[in-house]
């Protein structure tokens, strides 16, 4: 899952791309098992008319559920991706309507992790990006290996400070 190559500049390049852990679906993959059982059951009650009113109204609010607690939660996970270049950080997400978030590699001031108990059997954790911006840090929750892009970023930011040093700046 790359970043478009039309949203790079000139000799930027990617360093780390990632998009929340698929865990962040397990909620909405529990709601549509027990939304689909729960329709299912009520579905069978009545009879004649009756049952096929209760079988559409059933229908209808699972689908409603579905949309609401299913696919929208699948839609964003699938949109929404984090990219780190040689130049900048981007937060990318929506499929209709776009929300974006640009923050300069030169303006952040550090990159931690934190990783639960639970983050650590999935294999994943909270990035925390921090910048010099008013909003001060960026929490990216469910980032798979967090670790590994956490040194794959304070590398690059390493990097970026010798070049700065080295150029007298």
């Amino acid at each position: 899952m790359a970043i478009s190559q039309k949203l790079l500049n000139e000799g930027e390049h990617v360093i780390v791309t990632t998009r929340t852990h698929v865990k962040a679906l397990f909620l909405p993959i529990l709601v549509l098992l027990v939304t689909l059982a729960a329709a299912i059951y009520l579905g069978t009650l009545g009879d004649g008319t009756t049952g096929k009113v209760i079988d559409i109204v059933v229908w209808v609010l699972a689908a409603i559920v579905i949309v609401w607690w299913v696919v929208r939660p699948f839609l964003t996970w699938l949109t929404t991706s984090y990219t780190f270049t040689n130049r900048r950080f981007l937060a990318r997400s929506g499929f209709i309507a776009k929300e974006g978030r640009t923050i300069p590699l030169n303006r952040i001031s550090g990159v931690d992790f934190e990783i639960s108990v639970v983050d650590r059997i999935f294999g994943c954790g909270t990035l925390v990006v921090s910048d010099a911006s008013e909003q001060g840090r960026v929490e990216l929750h469910d980032i798979p290996r967090v670790e590994q892009v956490q040194l794959k970023v304070a590398d690059e930011l390493h990097r970026l400070s010798e070049q700065r040093n080295d150029d007298g700046v």
